[in-house]
Parts: structure tokens; sequence; C-alpha cells
């Protein structure tokens, strides 16, 4: 019940979950943001990435595209500012093919 409560904003998107299970059966459980690959094809409305990332590009996306995704990744991702983010999630948008603008 507590966990449809966390997702339901999160309806139809994918969401990694870090559950942990201790011996008296009880758990808890930490939702994370969705990955950053799921929020660019969203972003870009792509159904998926490129085969040969190098040669062939799929779409586009702008640097205020990439900002609000990574505001939005901010407490998921390895980086202290919005700015190093914002490259992190750029970098994942080149590995799928699609061009940063």
């Amino acid at each position: 019940m507590e966990y449809k409560q966390k997702t339901q904003q999160d309806a139809g998107s994918v969401i990694p979950v870090v559950i942990t299970v201790y011996k008296n059966h009880s758990f808890t459980f930490v939702t994370k943001t969705p990955p950053a690959a799921v929020l660019i094809k969203q972003a870009i409305e792509i159904e998926k990435g490129s085969g040969e990332p190098h040669r062939d590009k799929v779409g586009r996306i702008t640097q205020a595209q990439l900002r609000e995704i990574a505001e939005k990744k901010l407490p998921d991702l390895n980086a202290d500012d919005i700015d190093q983010a914002t490259k992190i999630i750029a970098g994942t948008a080149r590995s799928m093919g699609v061009e940063v603008a």
C-alpha cells in the first residue's frame, strides 16, 4: 500500500526501488528517480535510442531539456551542482544517439 502511494504520481514510468528485507520479515524500500535514458526518451518523444549512436542520430535535445532532467535526477546523481548533473545527462543522451543542441 505504501509503495502504491509513493509511486502514484509516476504511473507508467520505470521507477528503480531499493528494497531491504530484515530477519523479522519486515522491510523498507526507497524509490529512486526514473533512469536518465527513460527521461530523455520521454523529453524528445522517441521510442528507443540508436543502434549505432556515433553514426545514426535519433533526435535532438536542447540544453533546457537537459537541465530539467538534471534537476529531477540530481538526488540520485554523483554530482554537486546542476551544471555537473547536466553534463552527466548530456553524456547519457550522446550514448543513446541523441544530438545535444
